[in-house]
């Protein structure tokens, strides 16, 4: 039986995306965006539909992932890749809801919120044939927590001890409540690794990595392929049908929709919204698509000197040092009028890291600032810096970032601000918000079910994915709160309360939120794509004929 705590988290949880009873992978759902409606296809399962078994599968990757270790990567592109072979203690559905993957149920989470342990399945290899017991669990769960470059440590909250009581259950010993927990284990935290794979490769893991799942690593070409094959170790082997799949990297918008139009791929992730309509029309493809959990904008650096996760300094230059030049900033950003030139009303403007269709939304917690270009000169000038006000924005190099970023240049100009565009391979700029060398710099996040992740990894003091540096006592204070809470209507408050702050202090600008658009051949079932980005081709195969 769960735990009162439990139950209220799961519940909590259930509803986190929709803030509504949960629908099937197969149910669509209305979404209106500007002047078009469109509608959540998230794919389907194979079901009764006649498959050929074997088979290679080609996909289309819009950036190259970042190194595949689940401890340290940051990359939305490496969650995609690392979907087909590194299986999690949890997943989440197309609702939202979390599900055991490596586990058999949900945690049992004691009365106090301090204990919480995880039944595992059993019998299970990992692709080189180690054993997957309680014991490697613990040995994945503490490198996450405590590798010296990890990006899972805040993520997985207040962990005091892990340890284990027999081969099938490991257990955390929390120091207070987090209610997170579980939509934490249900990402990249909750990814399992072998041990013997760790011992030998050690920092070197990412380059050659073995875990539980329907495929195993193969080989990689920088800038170019990720290669993986059938795992005939993989405990639900008789459902993968596919003998293989290559990630194809195709930065180019237009080429790898050329390349899913002829065949030469069969999956396309990050479809642009100016090919959107074409895909939908054409009887030899399907648009998967689906609101999303995560958001885009600009991250201002205020304190990372020395790279993410150190000691914060100061930085002597208005942006950082002056949270009046940072709303000004703010104000000069015209969100829905962007996002209806840009994206052609497929996007949605983004004010907040809370998403509206949420459980935790509320009025405060998805206020969205005025466009008001004149009362940010106003405070450009009460901050006594010149104007135009130069910042340097560095980018990706994708189109669609590139366009955005050239439509926001015109924005803010409005507003007194001269912006200038550097644009950045998309794996490089990864690397930049980690070492901290940006004055600003424009990344999205793909987003998580609970809101703990798409807060406080980012804004909390210290916090390995808090690459801007900001430092909040005040922050601190309502996100570690809204984290020890399972009720959402107390945690939506608490999340309203710390978008106030975000909204005066303004660390990060928050701009729009994507659809998540992914193309596919009308040969292939089986894929299924959900709000939290990542492209699932585990079960994926070749329709028969």
């Amino acid at each position: 039986m769960l735990s009162r705590m439990a139950r209220q988290v799961a519940v909590g949880l259930a509803v986190a995306l929709f803030g509504l009873p949960a629908v099937t992978a197969c149910s669509p759902a209305q979404h209106s965006v500007g002047t078009a409606a469109h509608a959540d296809d998230f794919g389907t399962p194979i079901g009764d539909r006649k498959i050929r078994d074997g088979g290679n599968l080609v996909m289309g990757l819009s950036s190259e992932p970042d190194r595949l270790d689940p401890t340290t990567s940051s990359s939305l592109y490496t969650r995609v890749v690392m979907s087909s072979i590194c299986e999690k203690l949890y997943d989440n559905d197309s609702a939202g809801r979390p599900v055991p993957q490596l586990a058999t149920a949900l945690p049992d989470i004691s009365a106090d919120g301090l204990t919480v342990t995880v039944p595992l399945r059993t019998g299970l290899k990992f692709a080189d044939g180690t054993t997957f017991d309680a014991a490697a669990v613990q040995t994945s769960l503490q490198r996450h927590l405590t590798f010296k470059t990890s990006q899972r440590t805040g993520e997985m909250g207040p962990i005091a001890s892990i340890d284990t009581t027999d081969a099938g259950h490991v257990v955390l010993h929390l120091r207070t409540p987090f209610a997170p927990i579980t939509a934490a284990l249900a990402d990249r935290a909750g990814m399992i690794m072998s041990p013997a794979a760790l011992t030998a490769a050690g920092d070197s893991f990412g380059d050659h990595p073995v875990c539980v799942g329907p495929f195993k690593f193969v080989a990689r070409v920088p800038q170019t392929s990720i290669t993986v094959t059938r795992d005939p170790l993989y405990y639900d082997a008789a459902h993968v049908h596919l003998d293989g799949i290559t990630y194809r990297i195709i930065g180019d918008d237009n080429i790898r929709a050329a390349n899913l139009r002829s065949g030469d791929i069969q999956v396309a992730d990050t479809i642009a919204p100016t090919d959107a309509d074409a895909l939908i029309g054409d009887p030899k493809l399907r648009l998967l698509q689906s609101s999303s959990l995560g958001y885009q904008g600009l991250t201002i650096n205020i304190g990372n000197v020395d790279g993410v996760g150190k000691p914060t300094h100061r930085i002597d230059t208005p942006l950082a040092e002056d949270p009046r030049v940072r709303e000004a900033l703010s104000l000069s950003i015209d969100r829905p009028q962007l996002v209806r030139a840009v994206f052609a009303g497929w996007f949605d403007p983004a004010c907040t890291p809370i998403a509206p269709n949420s459980a935790y939304a509320s009025a405060t917690g998805t206020a969205c600032p005025a466009y008001d270009p004149q009362r940010a000169k106003q405070l450009l000038t009460a901050a006594g810096v010149p104007v135009p006000f130069p910042v340097k924005l560095q980018v990706s190099n994708r189109q669609a970032d590139l366009r955005y970023a050239q439509a926001l240049q015109s924005s803010v100009a409005a507003g007194g601000f001269d912006l200038q565009i550097v644009p950045v391979e998309y794996s490089t700029l990864l690397d930049v918000q980690k070492r901290g060398t940006f004055e600003a710099l424009f990344l999205g996040w793909s987003g998580r079910i609970d809101p703990d992740a798409n807060t406080a990894r980012f804004l909390t003091t210290g916090s390995p994915g808090n690459y801007g540096g900001y430092s909040s006592p005040a922050m601190d204070d309502l996100l570690s709160r809204a984290g020890r809470v399972a009720d959402p209507a107390q945690r939506a408050d608490l999340y309203g309360r710390a978008v106030g702050l975000i909204q005066q202090d303004n660390p990060y600008l928050y701009t729009y939120r994507i659809r998540v658009l992914t193309g596919q051949s009308a040969s292939v079932a089986g894929v299924e794509v959900y709000p939290d980005g990542v492209v699932r081709l585990g079960r994926a195969a070749f329709l028969a004929g």
